[in-house]
């Protein structure tokens, strides 16, 4: 599996592992990243009038010594220009003396139209802004779109955080080794690395998993093994019944598109609690999808003993105050079901039902601490998480990536924190960072249709982190192969192919 997402840290012991294993040395793996970065320089420039190599003084810095020695080596004109002098006696120092090709000062780098620039400065590990001569060298190969091959990540992006330190280079394509960082998939970070090439440089995956990982690409390599399957003899409350809460008259339509998705993702029973004002609306668009009186605390603790949901949304359109708390906190509290059979298995709070404990955040908070509660999903986009956490959203050092991570055990919830890269992150320290999503889900309606999503696969007992993880794919992957157009309303039905492809690939169909 290759899915695991490494720190700049783990990287560097990865690289110390594989080394004392043997046979590699340092320098062998820093000639086998040289060569992977030059076999793409020739496969995608192989008319390049000239390459001009940027070496760092570290360890990226030699892997562009490696770059250049054999790109000039099979007869391209290839100039290095180099930052500063690696560390005596370094590996670095090592590529640099067996590279045949002069160094000049990055200070007089100068590229023409038609050349390619091969980003070898600081890669993952910086830790500071670009300046100087580097961010210099930034302007020239932007302004003058000089296509860039970055090496490990483009100069500039925090290999952890994605972000931006101060300028980076965009990349046509950037070559990384054995797993991607953080900083491939968070934003800005993503945005700068062009295609992504996961080069296989010797450090295998009993090495990685030595690790132990805590961070994934949301792929469904990660959950396919959990993803609910029908069983033969099933029916439809053996694949769990999902309750949608709905607002009044004027704000029913978020619930409903909950619901429908909640359906389409396998809940063999989905029902619209309703306000009694709200009835007639409801019932004049539903179909398959059952509809209740919800009025009170009292009706909900009926619902649950008459017909045993397993999975709940409360959020879209319900309104933001006190009701909503109520609800909230009672659907929390333990004892609900009369049997364990009957047990709740999770919760999905999203928009309101956020927004509405965001005075009182330590309430939610200890409710959902309290023993054998049911797992609670949050999705929050930014507002509404700097709303819930503003102590964590305001830690501007921070990457995103920790603040899901940190939010999510001071709530003892799932945290899925919403974004063209949203991070989806357990309590016990698990987190993924989704990667296939695009901006035609940037549309009202979508984040109500994640949330049934995820409770469509918490009803058939997904548990909880890897229900968040699936739905998340789902949805992007489903919104993604729709394309231009999408409005909320289509996702569902969109849904149905990738649904199709997670069956088989289980081995069912």
């Amino acid at each position: 599996m290759s899915d695991e997402l490494l720190t700049s840290a783990e990287m560097g012991e990865a690289d110390r592992l594989t080394i004392a294993a043997g046979p590699v040395d340092d320098i062998g793996l820093m000639r086998r990243s040289g060569e992977a970065v030059a076999a793409e320089v020739f496969s995608r420039y192989p008319q390049a009038a000239h390459i001009h190599v940027l070496c760092g003084p570290g360890n990226n810095g030699g892997d562009g010594y490696v770059v250049a020695g054999i790109l000039a080596g099979s007869g391209l004109a290839t100039t290095v220009w180099a930052s500063g002098a690696p560390r005596p006696r370094s590996d670095a120092a090592l590529a640099a003396a067996e590279c045949p090709v002069a160094r000049r000062p990055l200070s007089g780098f100068e590229a023409q139209p038609g050349s390619i620039v091969v980003d070898a400065l600081y890669g993952a590990g910086l830790s500071k802004p670009l300046s100087g001569d580097a961010a210099r060298a930034v302007d020239i190969a932007t302004n003058r779109h000089l296509p860039v091959v970055a090496v490990d990540l483009p100069s500039g992006v925090s290999g952890d955080s994605g972000k931006v330190l101060g300028v980076a280079f965009t990349a046509a394509v950037t070559v990384t080794f054995a797993r991607k960082k953080p900083g491939h998939l968070l934003l800005p970070g993503r945005g700068r690395c062009g295609e992504i090439v996961l080069a296989d440089i010797g450090i295998g995956d009993d090495i990685i998993s030595r690790l132990q990982p805590r961070t994934f690409e949301n792929t469904p390599a990660h959950w396919l093994d959990d993803f609910p399957v029908p069983a033969v003899d099933a029916h439809k409350y053996k694949r769990g019944h999902a309750g949608v809460f709905s607002g009044g008259p004027n704000a029913t339509g978020a619930a409903r598109l909950s619901a429908l998705a909640a359906a389409r993702s396998g809940a063999g029973a989905v029902t619209v609690l309703s306000p009694g004002n709200a009835m007639q609306v409801n019932a004049a668009h539903l179909t398959s999808i059952m509809l209740r009186k919800a009025d009170e605390v009292a009706d909900i603790k009926a619902f649950v003993a008459e017909r045993r949901p397993s999975a709940f949304v409360l959020g879209p359109g319900f309104g933001v105050g006190e009701k909503t708390r109520t609800f909230g906190l009672a659907l929390l509290a333990p004892g609900q079901a009369k049997d364990a059979s009957a047990q709740i298995n999770g919760l999905v709070f999203d928009a309101d039902a956020i927004t509405s404990f965001r005075e009182a955040p330590d309430v939610l908070f200890e409710a959902a601490r309290r023993h054998n509660p049911p797992a609670l999903v949050m999705t929050p986009h930014e507002g509404e998480f700097a709303r819930l956490f503003p102590g964590i959203a305001g830690d501007n050092g921070s990457s995103k990536l920790n603040k899901a991570r940190a939010s999510a055990k001071l709530a003892n919830a799932v945290i899925v924190y919403k974004g063209a890269d949203t991070v989806i992150a357990a309590p016990d320290g698990r987190a993924a960072i989704n990667a296939n999503g695009a901006a035609w889900l940037a549309t009202a309606g979508s984040g109500d249709v994640l949330s049934g999503i995820i409770a469509g696969l918490l009803a058939q007992g997904m548990p909880a982190f890897e229900a968040a993880c699936a739905a998340v794919w789902i949805h992007a992957e489903a919104g993604s192969r729709f394309g231009p157009g999408l409005i909320a309303e289509d996702l569902p039905q969109a849904m149905v192919p990738v649904l199709h492809e997670l069956v088989a690939a289980r081995g069912v169909l």
